[in-house]
């Protein structure tokens, strides 16, 4: 299993960082150029035109890959597969109305697209597993309803997909953190216990493969941005992963940088209205705050690599102790 798996994850980024320049000349050729938002920090002006929507080329060799190898998939992994490619499309949609217009789709259309793939994953989880209890962080086993954790469940992929999504904000800083997480829960679906999820650790690595050749062109200066057709697709994805292996209150610590940039948005929002104009942060997402207070963008970009690196291994830890528990 473990040759697979490195089998693909090379296959993977050999076959992205094949077609990635063809398909940059292509997205230019179209006129794909990312818009940059004129209230933003100064220094992303440059990036006006960057072509976007480079996420779609990776969940696309990934998909492909899989059904290729991997044959019809089965059900414990057709949830994943389906939020790659669906929330996938609704991004690539978003990306191209970006790119002509400079406006995306609408954020209460987008939220309800979320919510309705979200809808169905969970209940397709639920469906295939028939789970009646979840595992808690120094807890335990607790039982839990079934409409119940469905509730749980969409609500984890819509804040999954949105927190990537406002990760996406320097070269390189979704795709690599996204690739630590990724990595966490390839080990957590081969260390799973009673039974291992092969299907669910060759898809990760599948994934962690094509987001490296993926960042192979999207390290500073980008050269090719992720968009909303990857940023969208993939934490969805990572967000059924994590319920999948009954990790799911794992994924905060595992993704906490999209927790950090989900919430200083938050926060900044609240605090402003609150006080009538004031601010926490000199811009939030937070990776624009240390934009402001003078760090490089690459600076920023590796410094929340370490932090996704050591938070991706606190995740593997934390459900290694809580499956020791239970054994």
């Amino acid at each position: 299993m473990t040759l697979e798996l490195i089998q693909g994850l090379l296959l993977a980024f050999a076959i992205v960082v094949i077609l990635m320049p063809p398909y940059i000349r292509l997205l230019r050729f179209v006129g794909m150029g990312k818009q940059i938002r004129e209230e933003g920090p100064e220094t992303h002006l440059i990036k006006q035109g960057t072509p976007t929507m480079g996420g779609l080329l990776v969940i696309s060799v990934v998909v492909i890959l899989f059904v290729l190898l991997r044959g019809t998939p089965e059900r414990g992994v057709v949830a994943p597969l389906a939020a790659l490619a669906f929330v996938g499309i609704l991004g690539a949609f978003d990306d191209y109305l970006n790119a002509k217009t400079g406006e995306g789709i609408r954020a209460r259309q987008k939220m309800l697209w979320l919510v309705v793939v979200a809808g169905v994953a969970a209940f397709q989880i639920q469906g295939t597993y028939a789970i009646t209890g979840i595992l808690v962080p120094f807890i335990g086993a607790v039982t839990i309803e079934p409409w119940a954790y469905m509730v749980i469940a969409a609500f984890a992929i819509v804040a999954a997909s949105n927190g990537v999504n406002i990760t996406d904000g320097l070269d390189g800083l979704a795709g690599g953190t996204l690739v630590f997480s990724f990595v966490a829960f390839l080990l957590i679906a081969l260390l799973n216990q009673p039974d291992q999820q092969p299907q669910i650790a060759f898809l990760c690595a599948l994934i962690i493969g094509a987001l490296l050749g993926f960042l192979w062109f999207n390290v500073h200066p980008a050269q090719i941005i992720m968009g909303d057709s990857g940023s969208l697709a993939l934490g969805a994805t990572l967000a059924v992963i994590a319920l999948i292996t009954g990790q799911v209150f794992v994924l905060p610590l595992i993704g906490s940088i999209f927790v950090v940039e989900t919430g200083s948005v938050i926060l900044q929002v609240a605090y402003f209205k609150l006080t009538g104009g004031r601010r926490i942060f000199r811009m939030s997402p937070i990776h624009h705050h240390f934009e402001l207070g003078g760090w490089d963008e690459e600076k920023i970009t590796l410094r929340f690599w370490i932090v996704a690196i050591l938070s991706g291994l606190l995740g593997v830890t934390l459900f290694l102790s809580s499956i020791n528990r239970l054994a």
